[in-house]
Formats: C-alpha cells, structure tokens, sequence
C-alpha cells in the first residue's frame, strides 16, 4: 500500500533480521519508509552480551527505550540508557552501544526517509578511556546499524 495510508499491524508480524554490523543484534522495519512520507519506524533488539560499532549515520535518529539497558558511547561520552529513556542522536554523530545486565535491550528507532550513509569508525571494543566521559543522564543519544534488511538503501543505518 503507498503512503499516507492507514498502517494498523503487530509487530510479531513483522519479520526479524540480523544486523550484520552488529553482535547479537536484530532489527524489525516496523512502518517503511514505502508507507509513510516522512519516517521510517524500526524496532532494534540487543541481546544480553551483543552491542553495535561505532559508526556514523548522515541523518539523525529518534530512539525510545522499550526493555533493557545499554551503555551508548555518543562521541567522546559514554552514557547509561534504559527503559523509558528517550534518545536523540543528530546525523553525523559517531555512536556505538553495549547491553548492560542479563535483559535485553529493546528501542524504537525513527529515522527521516532521507538519503543516508554509514562509516564504521574505529574499534568500538576498546574505546579509549582517556577519551570517554560517563554520564548517566536520562536523555541520552544511541543510534542503530543494520545491513540486511530489504528496501532502499537510506535504511541502511
């Protein structure tokens, strides 16, 4: 069905995908960029022990923490999300994320139906700690990363 038309589905219908980027990382396309004008709606899944490189995106994200928690290194800061967090990354940002505890951590994530590009950057299995600031504050930023997911290339954050 083509955009702005009425999109009412459960999500266990919609099919899961391996992040190929990522370590025990999964995705779901919940609202296409083919059904609505002007986001795209993705549900990421962390599992205990998995996380996301570091990298880069050139559009920016809106994320809301369903489950879970993860630490999100955002540039030179690391910070602590968790359920009920709501996260903004803007475009070009380099981020990364590691589940914290034995839940796993579950965000939605909106991203604009735009042309976008990703960069792996650097080892985000050591990040310096010399260069990272903790902080613990509720509003945070995390951004996802997947590959396989079929449909347009602009998804492929």
């Amino acid at each position: 069905m083509p955009a702005n038309h009425p999109l009412v589905t459960t999500a266990a219908s919609v099919p899961t995908n391996v992040v190929a980027a990522g370590k025990k990382t999964t995705i779901q396309v919940l609202i296409p960029p083919d059904r609505a004008p002007n986001f795209a709606m993705r549900c990421f899944t962390i599992e205990p022990g998995g996380g996301m490189p570091n990298h880069t995106n050139a559009v920016e994200h809106e994320q809301y923490v369903l489950s879970g928690a993860a630490e999100v290194g955002i540039g030179v800061v690391v910070h602590q999300v968790k359920k009920g967090d709501v996260v903004f990354i803007p475009a070009y940002m380099p981020h990364w994320y590691q589940t914290v505890g034995d839940e796993p951590f579950q965000f939605l994530c909106l991203v604009p139906n735009q042309p976008d590009s990703i960069q792996i950057v650097g080892d985000q299995s050591s990040p310096n700690p010399q260069q990272i600031t903790k902080n613990s504050s509720p509003i945070s930023r995390v951004s996802g990363l997947f590959n396989d997911v079929p449909g347009p290339s602009r998804l492929n954050i």
